[in-house]
This record gives structure tokens, C-alpha cells and sequence, in this order.
């Protein structure tokens, strides 16, 4: 099920995420905080996917009850919100520029392929709608930097921007994708393949080469076989597939980007 950043009442999820929110006057002192029970959200989150997250549970975590965390944060729209801004808090807010804007865009697109790892429920965040909280702002403003003084239009930055954000959270949900599989269907990689290709031939005679030329001289060539994996790694085929795709497109990602720039430079 997808959630939906922004989706909270504007003016008490703003005041939340900026600390401008009013302390609760009424209940017993709980010792709670809005940060508090943010993180111990995420750390729900983090252990058992976004779907568990509940007022109710958050408040089991703290030792406390739903009523009591709804002085602090009115419901679970706004507590979306604010476990979004804070793990956004732990992007650079800055990349080192010394070696020029390609490497800093590597950088960044390192550091949001490591925080999907981290916390893999934000991919069930839609982020159609900003949340404009402080980390957010202050990820999306460090991501700006790369291309500023590269002599481009600012809608050229800000596509550039985009475009590359895109590039890592759609490889990071495909990541995900195949690390819940086997958990979400209760078949392994390796039982769907062998299932489905011998039903593939059990359906009716198919002329591969004729049919399906370019995949049968692909396949002589072993482009469907994937690198010796090192000693001890577990991954399954998709995961290790998305690992390898996520690696290659952003070279070619950030070649088309370089390739822009430059023919942007010599208008």
C-alpha cells in the first residue's frame, strides 16, 4: 500500500516538522517528545515495514499508549511526515566539489541508494507532493550545488536533478522488489524460474530464433549471466540482477548528463 507524503493537515504538520508545534498542556507528563516518537517509528518501520506502523504500536513501543502520543503528533498522516523528514536528515547537506560536479553526483546518488537500503519503506512514500521540512529542503538545496555554476538554465538544473533522483529511487524500489519476493510469494527465484520456463514449453512449440532473435544472440553472447558473486553472498538472481543494473545505468546516467552539459556549455 502506497502512503502519501503532504497528506496531513497542512498548518500542524508544517509546525511539526519545523519544531514550531506547541508542547501538550493536558495528560500526565509522558517524558515524550515529538523526536522520540518519530524514532521509535522508524525503528518499527525499519523492522517491520511501513504497514506496521500505528499509533498504537509506536505508543507500545514507548512504553505508552495511542492517546498519549496524540498530544504530541495529532495522527498518522503528520507522524508519515515527520518519520520521512527525519530520515531524510541523515543525506549530506553538502558534496565536495574539488573534483568536479561528477563526482559529487555520485556521491549523492551513493548516499540516497544507501539510505533506501536503510530504511526501504520510504519507497512506499509517495513523494508526488513534497513535504518541505528542513531535511528535505536542505537534501534537495545540497543537490542543487552539483550543477549550479555549470552555466545552465535553472529549470536545466532542477530537471537534472530530477531526472537523477529518479534514476536512484526507481533502481532502489526494483532493489527492493526482488528482496521481498521470495518473503511476499513464498517461492525462491530459483523454484519460480524452473516452474516457468518448463511450463513455457509445455504451452506450445515456440521458434525462438524466429520468434525471439535478439534474445537467442544475446543469450549465446551470456548476457543474461551475472559476474562470479564473491564468497558468502546470498543474493538471489533479480537482486543481484538490480545490484548490477543500478551500478552500470548511473554511468550511463550520468554520461548522458555530462554529454548535456557539455552541449549545454557551447551555446
Amino acid at each position: 500500500m502506497t502512503e502519501y507524503a503532504g497528506r496531513g493537515d497542512a498548518r500542524r504538520s508544517m509546525a511539526l516538522l519545523w519544531g514550531r508545534g506547541e508542547p501538550p498542556t493536558r495528560g500526565p507528563k509522558q517524558g515524550l517528545t515529538v523526536e522520540r516518537i518519530a524514532t521509535a517509528a522508524i525503528e518499527l518501520a525499519d523492522a517491520e515495514g511501513l504497514g506496521a506502523v500505528s499509533m498504537r504500536k509506536v505508543g507500545e513501543r514507548l512504553g505508552t499508549s495511542a492517546m498519549a502520543l496524540y498530544t504530541y503528533v495529532p495522527a498518522k498522516t503528520e507522524l508519515i511526515d515527520l518519520m520521512l523528514d527525519t530520515v531524510l536528515g541523515e543525506l549530506p547537506t553538502s558534496y565536495p566539489l574539488e573534483r568536479g560536479w561528477r563526482a559529487a553526483a555520485e556521491a549523492s546518488a551513493a548516499a540516497g541508494w544507501e539510505l533506501y537500503q536503510r530504511h526501504p519503506w520510504v519507497l512506499q512514500i509517495s513523494v508526488a507532493r513534497p513535504l518541505l521540512g528542513p531535511h528535505e529542503l536542505d537534501s534537495y538545496e545540497a543537490q542543487l550545488q552539483i550543477y549550479d555554476g555549470l552555466g545552465l538554465r535553472g529549470v536545466e538544473v532542477t530537471r537534472l536533478v530530477g531526472a537523477v533522483a529518479s534514476y536512484v529511487r526507481g533502481s532502489a524500489k526494483a532493489l527492493a522488489d526482488a528482496r521481498t519476493a521470495d518473503r511476499a510469494t513464498g517461492v525462491n527465484d530459483d523454484d519460480w524460474w524452473l516452474e516457468r520456463s518448463a511450463l513455457l514449453e509445455e504451452m506450445g512449440q515456440i521458434d525462438w530464433e524466429s520468434q525471439y532473435p535478439v534474445t537467442v544472440r544475446l543469450a549465446a553472447d551470456h548476457a543474461f549471466d551475472q559476474a562470479d558473486r564473491d564468497e558468502g553472498d546470498a543474493s538471489s538472481y533479480m537482486e543481484r540482477d538490480a545490484l548490477d543494473t543500478f551500478a552500470f545505468g548511473l554511468d550511463v546516467v550520468l554520461d548522458g548528463v555530462e554529454a548535456f552539459v557539455a552541449r549545454q556549455g557551447s551555446r
